[in-house]
């Protein structure tokens, strides 16, 4: 019975093929090619596991075959919830390698998704670890493996319980899948929509569309034979899995080198002792390293890029990355259901750190649209719609869903409000994420901007907050740096300095320890309002 997903028009089909853009191959075949190419060369280092190609390969197909002989086939579903160790690429691997689609759920995820992740997907198998943290997670497989007839096994990386298997205790023959065939125009992955304001929805990308996805990521990141990519974000995420992420880094002969946390120490001894050449980072990530002392500290002389994806990084933090690091900041800017632009290495100054990049496929179609789906000339704000080869046609199973998200001639509408100049994008924020003062819109990134350049400020975020008269105003969240004190007053002072309208001025100042974070390292808009609602309700 065909899966419930939207596959691209025939024609358009035909011409990717024809252009080249997809290849015919399966993912994990496509790891496969790589390794007959670099049988013998490192292709990813955790703790203290180094797998070559050769040896990943060897373990794909024996878990692979093993995945077989439990029952699973090509089209199930299996719900994939393991932290960034290596048992975590070989499970995925394996699953592409049969054709069974990995649906990937993450760590933090907890029983009210994880019981989503298997309503909507029809799960028949759920890989886990054992206890990661102080948290267990073979206790919430029982529960979702007595609340789902349908989830017919529980797979263990460590000790099972009882009615679970352990993966170690896995055993396949390889030579079982040696005819298997994988069809490229199929589901490969199932990824997850944000989710920030509510459950998330199920991305179907094909083999064919994210095999093209890693590579192009990884043209546009430079990757190549030499590169040693460091993941510290969530493996089971976009970002690290496909943009460029490890397939990237495994299209092009590289190494992946996962970090054991995201411990400012641990992570850049490893960077040292690994000679790691480009980090997948975030916002977070990056304004902690700029405010403590690692480029003193460790040998960095080996890295190249720091990437930033999530949210966009601003220029000044760019800047003294740039200058403490001295490395290439690259800004990564797209969505896991297709569309990445991306800041080119030999970008001119003025679009490496003002931009949020340009597509990665000149076959990516994009436009800016006011409120009434009519584009808008290059440098007015719209939001920002777009199709392509690697740009799902609609969720997975949500027909109601799709008809919001996506145009009647298959634009998807990303929900971001840009600018466009040429085929640069400059991000304002979320469509949804723009501060409505008595009918003046603010919008959040612009004030934020204004407010990193103050010296006492490490971080800020600003939100809306209700207003019984305005409906809403603008409170500002902020981190100040060590030793630092900030009081509205200042803060109003130094932003009346900068000449901005009066209405963009926040009304409120919350000075914080840290900020909610989500398993993807992005900061948890929706967290900080009910935060900040709840203290103006008290007040």
């Amino acid at each position: 019975m065909p899966l419930p997903f939207t596959p691209w028009p025939a024609d358009l089909a035909a011409r990717y093929h024809e252009a080249g853009l997809w290849e015919g191959i399966g993912v994990a075949a496509m790891v496969a090619r790589t390794a007959a190419r670099f049988p013998g060369k490192t292709a990813v280092v955790a703790a203290e596991r180094r797998l070559t190609y050769a040896a990943l390969i060897e373990e794909v197909d024996t878990l692979a075959a093993a995945f077989l002989a439990r029952g699973l086939r090509p089209g199930d579903r299996v719900v994939v919830q393991l932290p960034n160790i290596v048992e975590f690429v070989v499970v995925y691997l394996a699953l592409n390698r049969i054709n069974a689609i990995p649906v990937m759920a993450l760590r933090a995820h907890r029983h009210a998704e994880v019981r989503h992740f298997l309503r909507a997907s029809g799960g028949v198998a759920y890989v886990i670890a054992d206890v990661v943290g102080h948290f267990d997670f073979r206790a919430m497989a029982s529960e979702m493996a007595a609340e789902f007839p349908a989830l017919a096994q529980v797979i263990v990386v460590g000790e099972p319980l009882a009615g679970q298997v352990a993966l170690h205790a896995m055993a396949g023959d390889a030579r079982s899948i040696a005819a298997l065939q994988v069809d490229p125009s199929s589901i490969s992955t199932m990824l997850l929509s944000g989710g920030t304001t509510s459950m998330s929805k199920l991305i179907p990308r094909t083999h064919d569309d994210y095999v093209l996805n890693a590579r192009l990521c990884g043209a546009a990141a430079g990757f190549d034979m030499n590169t040693v990519f460091m993941a510290i974000l969530p493996l089971g995420h976009n970002y690290n899995l496909a943009s460029p992420g490890l397939l990237g880094a495994f299209y092009y002969g590289g190494t992946v080198v996962i970090a054991p946390s995201t411990d400012s120490d641990a992570v850049f001894a490893l960077v040292e002792r690994e000679r790691v050449s480009v980090i997948a980072a975030a916002v977070p990530l990056i304004s902690n390293w700029l405010h403590g002392d690692v480029a003193d500290r460790f040998d960095l002389s080996s890295l190249e890029v720091v990437q930033n994806g999530g949210a966009r990084l601003p220029p000044e933090l760019r800047s003294r990355l740039r200058a403490a690091f001295r490395c290439t900041p690259q800004e990564i800017y797209g969505t896991a259901e297709g569309l990445i632009n991306m800041t080119r290495l030999d970008d001119p100054d003025d679009v490496l750190l003002e931009s949020s990049g340009s597509p990665v496929s000149t076959w990516d179609e994009i436009k800016v649209v006011d409120d009434t789906d009519r584009e808008v000339e290059d440098g007015t704000s719209g939001e920002l719609l777009t199709r392509g080869p690697y740009t799902i046609r609609g969720y997975y199973d949500a027909p109601d869903k799709n008809s919001e998200a996506f145009t009647a001639d298959g634009f998807y509408r990303m929900g971001d409000i840009v600018r466009k100049r040429g085929r640069q994008i400059y991000t304002e924020g979320r469509r949804k994420d723009l501060i409505n003062r008595g009918g003046e819109k603010i919008s959040c990134e612009e004030v934020e901007n204004l407010i990193f350049a103050h010296p006492k400020v490490k971080t800020v975020v600003l939100v809306a907050m209700p207003d019984p008269v305005f409906g809403e105003k603008a409170c500002a969240c902020v981190i100040v740096k060590p030793d630092e004190s900030l009081t509205f007053d200042e803060l109003i002072t130094f932003l009346r300095g900068k000449q901005i309208a009066s209405f963009k001025l926040p009304e409120r100042l919350e000075i914080m320890d840290a900020f909610p974070i989500s398993p993807v390292g992005k900061i948890m808009k929706r967290d900080l309002r009910d935060l900040v609602a709840a203290k103006v309700a008290a007040a």
